[in-house]
C-alpha cells in the first residue's frame, strides 16, 4: 500500500478519539503491553521523560524537546494530536517520520495488529516506541494523550515525570473534581523518579505528593523555585511579521539567572510552563545530562524551527492581525482571553468551533462580549453543530453567523475586518487545524 492508502487504513479502521470520542477510550493497559511485548520492549532502549497535565504539556514537551537538541542529544517528541499531518506525532530531532517507515510498520505488522484490534492511539503509541529505538535516539520525551494511568504511554518507565496544571477537562474519563482528575493523571508516577509539578492548584498538589511519598519519588514544584517576568523589552520583532520572542527574566529564589532569554512562544501562559522547563532541566543536570548555559537560551529561543510547534498563540499574519490558540477548555480560555484585553486593535472577530462533549457553558461564559462571532465547526464527527453552537452562544451574548466550515468563517472574517481589526481563531485544537501554516 501505498501511504495514503495506509493513513486511510488508520483513521477508518482504528477507533480515535479525536474524531470519534469516547468509544475509542479503553480503561486498560492490556493491548499497550501486548504491543511492547511483540516489539521486544523498545522504549527500554533510551531514556524517556513523561509528561501530563491538563495544559500546558505539548508546550512544555517541545521546549524540553528542544533544548535537548541544542544540547546535542538526539531526542525523540511524542505528541497529540496532529494538526496538519500524521506524522507530526512522531518526531526526532524536530523532523517527521518518514513515510516510509509508517508504511513498513502498517504493513510488516498488519495481522498482528488485525488480532489485536488496537485503538488508533495505541497504535501510533506503539510505532513511535519502535521508530524510536530503530533511530536509536539518545531520549523521547513522551506527552500523555489523556488522563495518565490508563493512558497507552504509561508503559514506560522515566527518568522524569512531569505533571503541568490541572484543571476540570475530559470530566467524563478523568472524574468530576480536582481530586479525580489529579489521581489520573498522578497514575504516570514511577517509582524512585523524580516527579515536578508545574502547577499552582492546591488540592492537586496534595494528591502529587501524596503519590509521590506513596512511591518514594523526590518532588519538585517549579513554582517554589523558579518565576519567570517579562523584561523591560517584552517582545522582540523579527521581521515584518509579528513572529516575535517573548523576552523573559527567569529567577531563582528570586534572584535573576537569565536575563533577556528570547522565549519563542508568545503565549502569556507560557510563563506558567518556562519555569516547569527551567525545573525540569536543573534535574536532568542532576541526572548527568550536559545542558549549558548557551544550550537553554538557543534551545528557548529556537523551538519553532527546532520542533515545527503549531497553533499556541500562533500569529498567521498581520494587517489585519491574525492569531489562532488551540485553547479548548476553561483554564485555556481564562488565560487567551487576558491576553487578548493587552492588544490594541479596533474590532475583534472570533472565530470559534468546539466538540462535543465539552462543558461548553463554561467555555462559553468566559468569552469577550465585545467581539462579533463566526460560529463553525471543524471536519470531524466530534465536532458540535455551528448552528447548535450560535443558539447556545446568544444565551451568553454572544452574537455573529454561522459557517459549515472552518474555511467559510475565516474567509467572512478576512471580508469583514479592517486593517487594525483583530482575527481571533479558537476553541478547539481541530479548527485551529484548518487554519495554520
Amino acid at each position: 500500500m501505498d501511504y495514503q492508502k495506509i493513513l486511510d487504513f488508520l483513521y477508518t479502521q482504528l477507533p480515535m478519539f479525536q474524531r470519534v470520542g469516547k468509544t475509542a477510550f479503553k480503561k486498560t493497559l492490556e493491548t499497550s503491553l501486548a504491543f511492547d511485548k511483540y516489539f521486544n520492549f523498545p522504549h527500554t532502549k533510551y531514556k524517556t521523560i513523561h509528561i501530563a497535565g491538563t495544559n500546558g504539556k505539548g508546550s512544555v514537551a517541545h521546549s524540553l524537546a528542544s533544548v535537548l537538541q541544542e544540547a546535542g542529544y538526539k531526542t525523540g517528541l511524542y505528541t497529540s494530536p496532529h494538526y496538519k499531518d500524521y506524522r507530526e506525532r512522531i518526531k526526532v530531532n524536530g523532523k517527521h517520520v518518514n513515510k516510509q517507515f509508517v508504511i513498513d510498520f502498517v504493513e510488516k505488522n498488519k495481522e498482528f495488529i488485525s488480532d489485536l484490534k488496537p485503538s488508533f492511539f495505541e497504535m501510533t503509541v506503539a510505532m513511535a516506541f519502535q521508530y524510536f529505538a530503530t533511530e536509536n535516539v539518545d531520549i523521547a520525551i513522551i506527552e500523555v494523550g489523556l488522563g495518565g494511568r490508563l493512558d497507552s504511554t504509561n508503559i514506560i518507565s522515566p527518568i522524569l515525570t512531569i505533571i503541568t496544571n490541572i484543571s476540570l477537562d475530559h470530566t467524563q474519563f478523568l472524574g468530576n473534581t480536582i481530586e479525580e482528575i489529579t489521581a489520573e493523571k498522578a497514575g504516570i508516577i514511577k517509582n524512585n523518579t523524580p516527579i515536578i509539578y508545574g502547577g499552582k492548584n492546591k488540592i492537586a498538589r496534595n494528591v502529587i505528593i501524596n503519590k509521590a511519598k506513596e512511591k518514594n519519588c523526590r518532588y519538585f514544584e517549579a513554582s517554589q523555585q523558579f518565576t519567570a517576568k517579562q523584561s523591560s523589552a517584552p517582545f522582540k520583532r523579527v521581521g515584518t511579521l509579528t513572529a516575535h520572542k517573548q523576552i523573559l527574566d527567569i529567577l531563582k529564589n528570586d534572584k535573576i539567572i537569565h536575563k533577556n532569554l528570547n522565549f519563542d512562544l508568545l503565549g502569556k501562559y507560557q510563563i506558567h510552563n518556562i519555569i516547569t522547563v527551567f525545573q525540569a532541566i536543573e534535574i536532568l543536570n542532576d541526572l548527568e545530562l550536559n545542558i549549558t548555559e548557551k544550550n537553554i537560551f538557543s534551545g528557548l529561543e529556537n523551538i519553532k524551527k527546532n520542533t515545527n510547534i503549531l497553533g499556541r498563540w500562533q500569529i498567521l499574519q498581520n494587517k489585519p492581525l491574525m492569531i489562532c490558540d488551540s485553547a479548548h477548555n476553561e483554564a485555556g480560555i481564562i488565560e487567551i482571553t487576558k491576553q487578548i484585553k493587552n492588544i490594541n486593535f479596533n474590532k475583534l472577530h472570533f472565530i470559534i468551533g468546539v466538540v462535543n462533549d465539552k462543558s461548553l457553558n463554561n467555555i462559553l461564559k468566559l468569552l469577550p462580549k465585545n467581539a462579533t462571532y463566526y460560529f463553525t465547526k471543524a471536519n470531524i464527527p466530534r465536532a458540535l453543530s455551528e448552528l447548535e453552537l450560535q443558539e447556545i452562544a446568544k444565551e451568553h451574548n454572544l452574537f455573529g453567523k454561522s459557517y459549515p466550515t472552518v474555511a467559510k468563517a475565516l474567509n467572512a472574517a478576512k471580508q469583514n475586518a479592517k486593517q487594525d481589526d483583530l482575527i481571533f481563531i479558537s476553541g478547539s485544537i481541530f479548527v485551529v487545524a484548518e487554519v495554520v501554516y
